[in-house]
């Protein structure tokens, strides 16, 4: 009798474990539903640092200033020309969701007036002599958008932190424990100000590196945040006590595994204002960035400088204006949506809504026709988001699904396509190749869509080309066929090399398109359809760059990177001018000679460790 007692109190403690442990989750899953429903958020940077416009901290840690010559930016903050309600007006017509400020970055310099103890502030100490949190705050709640505030775990200014630079070590814990724990009560202090003041829908931890979770006494931190705010949402940037991961910079090429995570990233090089700093991505770059980060069920923190009085780089601001002219044209296929199709359905970029009815396919580039494959469910329409004009008919054949986009009118940066459904969706578990043969391809009337095939074929491993007369160079072929559609074979022949031996192409994540590499791996063949809206984008290619060429006509043509930090092993993103006067009417094909064999970056992203 005892032990089946003791079994019946085992399994009812087992059974209300597991029912608390099931409300939290669902809990989480309720709180987290704005921000993974928000899609885009802007980041704000401003301090000191816009007034020489160098490093915001970092100019001091890395002794390229000293700290004394930093502090004197004080003298030059003056905010003459800030106008928080016009923020807020670029902010909300940008479609940002949320916004997050720094409240107070690793200087130690609070932007609100802090009662903490030694704090510095710009009320007390700055030419401005007012508090400039306060009334952005203000306006940001009164326009509907969340509450998101940066906090500094670190403070390098404050004395009981230390005044610290990257050559020289700041006291022992252990040997001045009363000193930490007096620097604890002061910024657990300023997270109890902002808190109870501002009522923040979201914190945003950085600098957590500097210490463990129980130095910092994150789990305290974490409990008083949600005395104010049982619904606080904290990014991972709190030893690893966070609700989402915070990638920075580098775009992922893996999509996070977390159901919820931000890409924290600037427009520029630089997170503050930075006069010299003139490396713009192009609001092109940036609504495809934005769409790739929806792609893979992400949100973008996109991060703006404003000047020390408060005004706005033009630059910034276009981009801004241009984001605004996307998102609101493109709302359904933006707010709401959930990581999108596999790369094996869908060789580019898309979201899927949460009802699963509806598919959305970002097209970066103008277009004959799109396909989908292993689709085991028939859409009952397919439309143009943001253009009635526009017709798109489709068929599906065998789960394959072939959309005609001859009478699309296309966007400047992304065209959103959206398949809609009668009910949820299905996917064949397994995607039944289409193995065309090179026969068939050769008799399609239709060369665009056979010269499409090739590249299907060749992406996938299967080059059609094995053992049929294809030489290296496309001269002297002797490849037979009984109907022959000259262009198509025209194609083949200027083309010959990116075809002649060259195996599967690129997995998921690096180039939202089909590939192929040369035998050696060290050519990497990129296949361009249509007309791009703006320069083709690579991501996550470990190896250095020798030349970029259009394939069959011998044209160098240019690239940037952007986004690799020397700080970080993150390869940057690569950005390929195409003159559009060089594009095949059929297909173009870039061919990119690497360094080495090709080296691919795959790791998952999650929170920064440092940036030293």
């Amino acid at each position: 009798m005892r032990n089946k007692l003791t079994s019946i109190c085992l399994l009812s403690l087992t059974l209300a474990t597991q029912s608390v442990r099931a409300q939290a989750q669902a809990k989480d899953l309720e709180k987290m539903e704005w921000f993974n429903n928000a899609k885009l958020g802007i980041f704000i940077h401003w301090g000191i640092y816009s007034v020489e416009g160098i490093s915001e901290s970092w100019a001091f840690f890395n002794n390229y200033i000293s700290h004394d010559n930093y502090m004197k930016q004080l003298n030059g903050f003056t905010a003459s020309q800030y106008q928080p309600a016009e923020w807020i007006r670029l902010i909300k017509n940008s479609g940002a969701r949320y916004a997050v400020i720094t409240t107070k970055h690793h200087d130690g310099v609070s932007l609100w007036n802090s009662k903490a103890e030694k704090a510095t502030t710009i009320p007390a100490y700055s030419a401005a002599h007012q508090d400039v949190l306060t009334p952005f705050i203000r306006e940001l709640k009164k326009s509907g958008l969340k509450t998101g505030l940066y906090f500094s775990l670190p403070d390098w200014s404050h004395p009981y932190y230390d005044i610290n630079t990257r050559t020289r070590k700041r006291y022992e814990i252990k040997n001045d424990p009363q000193r930490w724990q007096n620097f604890v009560t002061y910024y657990q202090t300023q997270l109890k100000e902002l808190s109870s003041q501002y009522q923040p829908d979201l914190l945003w931890f950085d600098g957590d590196w500097e210490h463990s979770s129980e130095e910092w006494q994150a789990p305290r931190t974490l409990e008083n945040l949600k005395k104010f705010n049982s619904n606080i949402i904290v990014n991972s940037r709190l030893n690893h006590h966070g609700d989402y991961e915070t990638p920075e910079q580098g775009i992922p090429v893996v999509p996070p595994q977390s159901k919820s995570w931000e890409l924290c990233y600037t427009m520029n090089d630089s997170w503050g204002y930075q006069p010299f700093d003139k490396n713009y991505k192009t609001p092109n770059m940036l609504v495809r960035t934005l769409a790739d980060v929806i792609s893979m069920g992400g949100n973008l923190l996109l991060d703006i400088g404003p000047k020390e009085d408060g005004t706005l780089p033009e630059e910034q601001v276009n981009i801004l204006k241009n984001l605004g002219r996307w998102t609101s044209k493109h709302s359904d296929a933006v707010y709401g949506t959930r990581r999108g199709l596999p790369f094996g359905n869908y060789k580019g970029k898309s979201a899927i809504s949460q009802s699963r009815k509806s598919i959305f396919l970002y097209l970066e580039e103008a277009k004959d026709f799109d396909k989908v494959y292993g689709l085991a469910t028939k859409p009952v329409s397919a439309k143009v988001i943001g253009d009635l004009s526009s017709k798109v008919n489709f068929e599906l054949n065998n789960s394959t699904l072939t959309l005609d986009l001859s009478k699309v009118n296309f966007d400047q940066d992304v065209t959103v396509i959206q398949l809609e459904f009668q009910t949820p969706f299905e996917l064949l578990k397994e995607i039944s190749d289409e193995k065309y043969s090179l026969t068939q391809i050769l008799g399609d009337k239709n060369s665009k869509l056979a010269v499409y095939n090739i590249a299907y074929e060749l992406h996938t491993g299967n080059n059609v080309f094995s053992g049929s007369g294809l030489t290296n160079d496309g001269m002297n072929m002797k490849i037979q066929t009984p109907k022959t559609n000259p262009e198509t074979l025209d194609w083949i022949s200027k083309h010959a090399e990116a075809l002649f031996e060259t195996g599967k192409g690129l997995p998921e994540g690096h180039y939202s398109g089909m590939s192929a590499l040369s035998k050696d791996k060290q050519t990497l063949y990129l296949f361009v359809e249509g007309t791009p809206t703006g320069p083709v984008a690579l991501k996550g290619i470990k190896n250095g760059i020798a030349r970029i060429r259009i394939a069959g006509e011998g044209s160098i043509i240019s690239h940037k990177t952007y986004n690799k930090l020397y700080w970080s092993q993150t390869p940057g993103i690569v950005y390929i001018d195409v003159p559009k006067e060089r594009l095949d009417k059929n297909m173009t094909v870039i061919a990119i000679l690497l360094d080495k064999p090709i080296e691919l970056y795959r790791e998952n992203i999650g929170a920064i460790e440092n940036n030293l």
